[in-house]
C-alpha cells in the first residue's frame, strides 16, 4: 500500500508518495493539463503499483475536487480520504503541504482506512455524484428565486415612486394581469425603459423557474429519501430534494441528534476549569442551506401539525420565541434522521420524536 498526499491548485497539483515505512518516494509538480497529469498516473501505477497493488490518497478540500476524484478512482486509488485546510502553519508551501498530508496519511493510515476519526482531524463525507448534482440544481433554484425577489422589489420601488402600487390589479405578484398593466403603464422616459427591462428579466427567470422546478419534481421522484421527506406537511419537491442530498447517507449518523449537530442546530458550550458550563447560540456549523430550509418548513408543520404547535408553545412560554423555532427545526432534523433510518413516514415517526 502506498500513500499519497497531494496538494490541489487550480493549474497544478503538488504530490508525495510514501511507501508502507513512511519514506518519501517520490515528490513533485504536475499540470493539471488533462494529457500531462494523466500521463503522471500512467507512469505511477505502471512503475509503482505492482502485483494488484493500491494507493490511498489524502487532499484538502476545495471547490473543484470532483474531477481529481474521479481521476484517483480510475487509477486504482483503493480509498480518497478529503480534509478541511489546516492554515496554522506559517511557513506555508505547495510541497510542504503535499509532505505533511502525506505524513498525515501515514501516521494515521490504520483509523483513516477503517473510517475512524482521527483527533485534530476534521474528515469531509465524499457525496455521491447524484447528490452533489441535487446539491448544484437545488442553489440554482434558490438564487433563481432571490433573482425573481429583487427584480419584484425594483418593480415595487418604481411603483412607489409614483405612488402607483395602489392601482396594481392584483395584490401577487408577479401574475399574468399584473404583468399586462406594468406593460401598458404611462411613466416618464428612463422609468419606462427601467420597467421594461425589469420585466424582460423577470420573464426570464419565471422560465427559468419553472424548468429548474421541473428538473428538481423529476429528480425528487427517483430518490427514495426524498419521496421519505415530502411526506413532512409543508414539504415539497425543492424542500425535499435539498435536505435529502444535504443528508447522504444517513447511516454516516450514529444517533438522532447527530444530524441536528452536523446541521449546526445544537448550541455551542465553553467550559474551562471549575467555571460553570455555559450553553451559547447555536454552533452553525454544517449547510446554511438546510439550515435555511428547516427553517422555512418549520413555518409550515407548525401550521399543520396540532401536535407540534403545542409543543412549540410550551417551550415558547418558558425560554422565548426565538429558541423554541430553534428547538422545532433541531426536532425537525432528529424525525427527519427516524425517516431515513428506519424507512418510515413522518406519521409514523412525530410520535417517537414530539413528547
Amino acid at each position: 500500500m502506498l500513500y499519497l498526499g497531494i496538494d490541489q491548485h487550480a493549474r497544478q497539483i503538488t504530490v508525495s508518495l510514501r511507501d508502507e515505512t513512511g519514506d518519501v518516494l517520490l515528490a513533485r509538480q504536475v499540470s493539471t493539463q488533462p494529457e500531462k497529469i494523466n500521463a503522471f498516473f500512467q507512469q505511477l501505477t505502471r512503475e509503482r503499483l505492482r502485483n494488484g497493488d493500491s494507493f490511498v490518497a489524502v487532499l484538502e478540500v476545495c471547490g473543484f475536487n470532483e474531477w481529481l476524484i474521479r481521476m484517483l478512482q480510475d487509477y486504482r486509488c483503493q480509498k480518497v480520504i478529503l480534509i478541511q485546510p489546516d492554515d496554522r502553519n506559517k511557513r506555508k508551501t505547495d510541497r510542504r503541504d503535499a509532505a505533511a498530508l502525506s505524513e498525515l496519511l501515514w501516521v494515521n493510515r490504520e483509523r483513516l482506512l477503517a473510517g475512524k476519526p482521527v483527533r485534530g482531524l476534521r474528515q469531509v463525507n465524499i457525496a455521491s455524484t447524484s447528490d452533489q448534482e441535487n446539491r448544484r440544481l437545488t442553489t440554482l433554484r434558490r438564487t433563481a428565486g432571490q433573482d425573481r425577489t429583487r427584480l419584484v422589489n425594483k418593480v415595487r420601488q418604481i411603483l412607489r415612486r409614483h405612488n402607483l402600487q395602489w392601482q396594481m390589479p392584483t395584490k401577487r405578484f408577479p401574475t399574468l394581469s399584473a404583468m399586462a398593466w406594468l406593460r401598458t403603464l404611462q411613466l416618464p422616459e428612463i422609468d419606462r425603459l427601467e420597467m421594461d427591462h425589469l420585466l424582460a428579466d423577470l420573464e426570464h427567470v419565471q422560465q427559468r423557474l419553472q424548468d429548474l422546478e421541473n428538473v428538481i419534481r423529476e429528480r425528487c421522484g427517483t430518490s427514495e429519501n426524498a419521496r421519505l421527506i415530502a411526506t413532512i406537511p409543508g414539504a415539497a419537491h425543492f424542500t425535499a430534494t435539498s435536505l435529502a442530498c444535504r443528508v447522504g447517507r444517513v447511516e454516516r449518523f450514529p444517533r438522532s441528534h447527530s444530524l441536528a449537530n452536523y446541521w449546526g442546530l445544537t448550541p455551542g458550550c465553553r467550559n474551562s476549569g471549575e467555571k460553570t458550563q455555559r450553553l451559547g447560540s447555536i454552533t452553525k456549523a454544517g449547510s446554511s442551506m438546510a439550515r435555511w430550509l428547516l427553517a422555512q418548513l418549520s413555518v409550515k408543520v407548525l401550521r399543520k401539525d396540532a401536535r407540534m404547535r403545542e409543543w412549540f408553545k410550551r417551550i415558547r412560554r418558558r425560554r422565548g420565541a426565538k429558541i423554541a423555532r430553534v428547538a422545532v427545526m433541531r426536532k425537525l432534523a432528529t424525525i427527519i434522521w427516524h425517516m431515513l433510518s428506519k424507512r418510515k413516514t413522518y406519521a409514523d415517526c412525530r410520535m417517537i420524536s414530539v413528547t
